[in-house]
């Protein structure tokens, strides 16, 4: 009979503000997992319990609550403690006698609850769900981020980095890691914090913390040195291995450090990242500038004091993929894995990890570990709402042509992928060769920042041929450069500013249907690769069900939705259901004035 075993990060309290997520362990192996977000649909499910993600892991395998041996959480409240100066005098410095008064009552409550009755409001909350609960363990956030990049690395031996905004008393923490399993080296304690730090600049671009530092990373590129901007950032943080940005981060949140921005550079925050003017790409390159520097000198040192130049990476920071780019290409390190769940929501893969020896942890080549539709589901549903679609004897031949053609096509395919990343089971796919493709995806589809680059799938087998240093990367969360001679086939998912990429190699034993697809696209065109984004708009999660990727599918600049066998093309008019309501919605085609004009590309080859 297996053991199972549940692992969740809440977004409550004393658990997180942010992207939380359940996985479900069936004698140590992970089975089943999804964020909250989700099935929500709100993007990162902010203060928010995973009540959602939880049943769906226990419907996966028909379990009720009691059925569960151990519930696993990546938070120790309890080690908020070694800190405790530090939120109390937060609550000290509140502006006003009524608000300062208020911020020591809510930190001597917290404090109790953290040290006395840590998991009471998880027991409550799960007590909603079934009873009995199951005995709760928890586990330090930043150990749960550890094990998530070394257990399943495949390494015997390595260097640990893991680095985000803040665990309950750390923000950066060195790790040993060997077939024993994890040693702290050295902990980097809040408010000294690298994600932070980031976000204090995210914010004062425009964007949101924990939702725009990827967008800050990619406009870093159109940014050139400014002696002017670095010699300000540098007089604010020490940017050695033994680094410090307290100066900006001190207080809890951006409002300091946004502010202390202002005066220093006597600009204002800016309120939309609407357009950039040099300025502010030239601060964005200069803030990635010093964020890869710190973090190069922390590896290169404790490449050293840990004896090995592996390194394994989590946290939210590394979901940076240029950071990791020059991590890989530093003399100091061999081989490079990092945890594609990088973020918060990847701690229960962690924590159900933990306390198991590294060595029986196979490697991660896949995070499709969601929900999946059965093709025959799918179809009675498309007959009930009568929406007409088709069913192509060879569908990736058939996709591959509209692809090849200039389509613009939804890919609903399997279970769904853990992690901010689309890899070919929820993805949004185009023609990578024309700029036009880049530019119509954008505009029409995902409705967002003309400026910002696309990625790639590809071949595994292909990624010597098209990648500098090509080598296999299944979960776009390295950055590349991309061979000279072949950036003109790859237009579409090259940067601009700086000719890299951030490739998914693919083989057929990871996503059979999408390895097919590639293929045939190569065989049509000679570049086994497409451009691919995730299947979502801009501002909202990845879709999850069929009738989610249709509604986008029609509110969408899309010419094809696949649906498992089955397509379905913008010259139908029919009907679904509405989620909400379950009424249904009339679906016309869009007139070709509204959408684009098409344009077919020139086949290569």
């Amino acid at each position: 009979m297996s053991d199972y075993t549940l692992a969740f990060k809440p977004a409550i309290g004393l658990y997180g503000q942010h992207d939380p997520s359940a996985v479900l362990f069936e004698d140590g192996t992970p089975v089943f997992g999804v964020e909250e977000e989700r099935l929500t649909r709100q993007k990162h499910a902010p203060d928010t319990f995973p009540t959602n993600a939880i049943n769906a892991c226990l419907e996966y395998r028909q379990l009720a609550l009691s059925d569960l041996d151990t519930i696993f959480l990546p938070y120790d409240p309890s080690l908020r403690s070694n800190i405790r100066s530090h939120y109390f005098g937060d609550a000290i410095r509140a502006p006003g006698i009524t608000r300062k008064i208020s911020a020591i009552e809510e930190a001597i409550v917290t404090e109790f609850q953290s040290q006395l009755l840590p998991t009471r409001k998880i027991e409550s909350r799960l007590e909603e769900i079934d009873t009995p609960v199951p005995p709760i363990e928890r586990l330090s956030h930043h150990r749960c981020h550890a094990a998530s990049a070394f257990h399943p690395s495949g390494f015997d031996e390595s260097l640990v980095v893991t680095i985000d905004a803040k665990g309950e008393y750390d923000s950066t923490v060195v790790w040993r890691g060997d077939q024993g399993g994890l040693e702290r080296v050295k902990t980097y304690e809040h408010p000294n914090s690298l994600g932070l730090f980031f976000a204090i600049v995210t914010e004062y671009l425009g964007y949101r913390m924990f939702n725009g530092e990827g967008k800050v990373m990619g406009l870093a590129p159109y940014g050139n040195e400014n002696p002017q901007i670095e010699r300000a950032l540098r007089s604010l943080i020490d940017v050695e291995e033994s680094y410090d940005v307290t100066e900006l981060t001190k207080r809890w949140g951006t409002g300091h450090g946004v502010e202390l921005l202002e005066e220093v550079f006597d600009r204002p925050r800016k309120d939309e990242p609407e357009s950039f003017d040099q300025w502010e790409k030239d601060l964005a390159y200069t803030a990635q500038k010093l964020l890869e520097e710190i973090v190069l000198e922390i590896v290169q040192t404790h490449t050293r004091t840990v004896g090995s130049n592996n390194i394994a990476l989590a946290g939210g920071v590394a979901l940076n993929c240029k950071l990791n780019k020059r991590i890989r290409e530093s003399e100091h390190v061999d081989n490079v894995f990092v945890q594609p769940v990088a973020n918060d929501a990847g701690l229960a893969l962690g924590a159900g990890w933990v306390g198991q020896s590294p060595a029986t942890v196979d490697r991660l080549s896949t995070v499709y570990l969601g929900p999946e539709y059965d093709s025959n589901e799918i179809e009675s549903q498309l007959r009930t709402t009568k929406i007409d679609y088709n069913k192509p004897d060879n569908l990736e031949r058939y996709v591959a042509e509209r692809i090849a053609d200039g389509a613009l096509v939804g890919w609903f395919q399997g279970r769904m992928e853990m992690g901010p990343r689309a890899l070919g089971s929820r993805s949004i796919l185009a023609d990578p060769r024309t700029i036009d493709s880049r530019d119509q995806v954008n505009r029409f589809v995902k409705h967002r920042e003309e400026w910002r680059p696309f990625a790639p799938s590809l071949l595994e087998e292909a990624a010597e041929e098209y990648l500098i240093d090509g080598q296999t990367s299944p979960f776009m969360i390295e950055a590349f450069d991309i061979e000279p001679e072949k950036e003109d086939e790859l237009s579409a998912v090259v940067h601009p500013a700086d000719s890299s990429t951030r490739p998914q190699t693919v083989r057929e034993d990871q996503h059979g249907r999408y390895y097919r697809l590639i293929e045939a696209f190569g065989d049509i065109t000679g570049v086994p690769v497409l451009l691919n984004t995730s299947f979502n708009d801009n501002g909202e999660p990845i879709v999850n069900t069929p009738i989610e990727a249709v509604k986008d599918f029609y509110g969408m600049g899309l010419d094809l939705l696949v649906l498992e066998d089955y397509v379905l093309e913008k010259n139908a008019v029919g009907s679904f259901p509405d989620q909400a309501t379950n009424e249904p919605v009339t679906t016309r085609p869009a007139r070709h004035e509204d959408r684009y004009e098409q344009k077919r590309p020139i086949r290569n080859g």
